[in-house]
């Protein structure tokens, strides 16, 4: 038997709400970048990198807006989701004393990683255009370790803050 947990509606403070506004300006960016380079891209543009970051598939123009589409389906996706902590997974067991705080920090680290999503696929965004119009090659060897810092650094400190925070 699911232990139910509280349902409580989260005041959105100030560091959320910023969280909220930069997410949302960097996924304008996004659409703003292809919209400006969509003109002057070949007819064919990578579409596809291997783990060193180099393209390895090519395809038609058109496709650059798989990206900034489903970065805003992601986006989107996890700040309705945002609105439900109470059916979030916790490393810990949610009850009435603790479900504030544990709701806070998680609804947080959505907005972090809602954050980190669009930096990441922006980047890639960026990367992908500047290799179609040959002024670089792929995403280059430092795009995966960083992005795999950028999402793991603040689940690892996410993880920890919940289980203190019991």
């Amino acid at each position: 038997m699911m232990h139910r947990r509280p349902v409580i509606q989260l005041k959105l403070r100030a560091t959320d709400r910023m969280l909220e506004i930069a997410g949302w300006i960097l996924l304008i960016t996004i659409w703003l970048l292809v919209i400006g380079h969509y003109h002057r891209l070949p007819a064919k543009i990578p579409v596809h990198f291997d783990v060193t970051g180099q393209a390895d598939r090519m395809g038609k123009k058109w496709m650059i807006w798989m990206i900034p589409s489903v970065t805003t389906i992601l986006f989107i996706g996890l700040t309705l989701l945002n609105s439900y902590p109470h059916l979030f997974n916790y490393p810990t067991r949610i009850t009435d004393e603790n479900a504030y705080t544990q709701y806070t920090l998680a609804t947080r680290l959505i907005r972090y990683l809602k954050i980190i999503l669009v930096l990441i696929f922006g980047l890639m965004e960026n990367q992908l255009i500047k290799s179609a119009e040959g002024k670089a090659e792929g995403l280059g060897q430092w795009f995966m370790p960083v992005a795999l810092l950028l999402i793991f650094i603040p689940l690892v400190y996410y993880l920890v803050k919940s289980v203190k925070s019991r």
